[in-house]
């Protein structure tokens, strides 16, 4: 609460003196329609578009009013980009790698396999390059892109038999979008990607044998654990964020005070979801242990997880190969990770690992 306090706090006191600056433009009110990709009252994921649109209209004085549509009114789940594009909605809120058979680059900027976790991933959008390279992603679109949230590190998928080897893998039909998507198709795995109002139904029928959802803050209330046991660690996801989508003519013509406060809001909205996927996989884990003991944990076999880098190396180089703008994004991302980890391992990783002996 101190940390949802304090962002908007900072954001009101900031949008006061905007206003205050600009007395001529504050009888106008601008109104935005905001297309998402989830469903109606969708805990967290929908939350956070919610939040970004109430703080915006409260930070504004009411002249910038945000309109939501969940997937059961516009029936198009994965087409934000195309609704956004065209005009049909002004703004979305959806996951990057939704789209990337429309622009396989998009996918970079959710999430990437054995890559940046969430704190590392924002400081590379806000701090490094992150924020100039997907507007060279999304700007010829007429786009533009902005982090919408993060579930912080997925886990690796609900899954209906033990995976022991690579062998095991090989033929079962799953669920999981993006790059990782990609990765496992190496692996011999049959990948689909189903939207979430139709995962419970796709497993309980069997027409997939895994799932790659989010991690417990979403996995519960989805009920998979009733039907599959292994709850496997996640590689694919370290830091899997959101986007808010925004025409590009829609933000132009907003006047530059209120272009800061939509900016302000998603950012706030964008890290308070982070944080309340944190707390709340946190409670769901210790429920999900004490209620559903025959949920079993799982990491994946070494022999697994090196094939699934090898498998992740190979695709990220024929990127790079193929468009000197992947090979931009890839590189960045590398060489950040490479500079920044050598901090998360000394501070973050070093404290975690005294703690777990001292625990132990």
């Amino acid at each position: 609460m101190i940390l949802r306090s304090t962002f908007k706090t900072l954001g009101a006191l900031l949008v006061t003196s905007l206003i205050a600056s600009a007395p001529a433009l504050a009888e106008k009110t601008y109104t935005l329609k905001m297309a998402e990709t989830w469903g109606p009252n969708y805990p967290i994921l929908g939350e956070t578009s919610r939040s970004m649109a109430a703080m915006a209209e409260k930070m504004s004085a009411g002249r910038l009013k945000i309109t939501v549509d969940s997937s059961n009114k516009h029936k198009a789940p994965f087409g934000i980009f195309d609704m956004v594009k065209a005009g049909q909605y002004d703004m979305g809120h959806t996951a990057s790698y939704y789209y990337k058979g429309k622009i396989p680059n998009a996918m970079f900027f959710t999430t990437v396999p054995f890559g940046m976790i969430a704190s590392e991933q924002y400081a590379w959008f806000y701090y490094g390059d992150g924020m100039d390279l997907m507007q060279k992603v999304y700007q010829p679109h007429g786009l533009l892109s902005f982090p919408g949230g993060n579930t912080g590190n997925q886990m690796g998928g609900w899954f209906r038999k033990e995976i022991n080897s690579l062998e095991d893998l090989k033929g079962i039909k799953m669920r999981t979008p993006g790059f990782a998507g990609e990765v496992m198709s190496e692996l011999g795995v049959s990948v689909t990607n189903i939207p979430p109002g139709e995962l419970y139904t796709a497993l309980e029928r069997g027409t997939i044998d895994a799932l790659e959802w989010v991690g417990p803050a979403l996995d519960l209330a989805m009920g998979f654990h009733q039907i599959a046991k292994y709850y496997y660690s996640g590689w694919q996801e370290p830091a899997a964020e959101l986007q808010f989508l925004i025409n590009e003519k829609v933000w132009s013509d907003l006047p530059e005070d209120l272009q800061e406060i939509l900016r302000v809001a998603m950012r706030t909205a964008a890290y308070d979801m982070y944080a309340q996927s944190m707390h709340v996989s946190g409670q769901n884990w210790s429920k999900m242990k004490e209620d559903y003991p025959n949920v079993s944990a799982k990491t994946f076999p070494p022999e697994v997880i090196d094939a699934l880098r090898d498998a992740t190396d190979k695709l990220l180089a024929e990127a790079a190969a193929k468009d000197p703008l992947a090979k931009e994004i890839i590189t960045s991302q590398a060489e950040y990770l490479k500079s920044i980890r050598k901090w998360t391992n000394i501070s973050d990783k070093a404290y975690l690992d005294t703690v777990s002996v001292i625990e132990e």
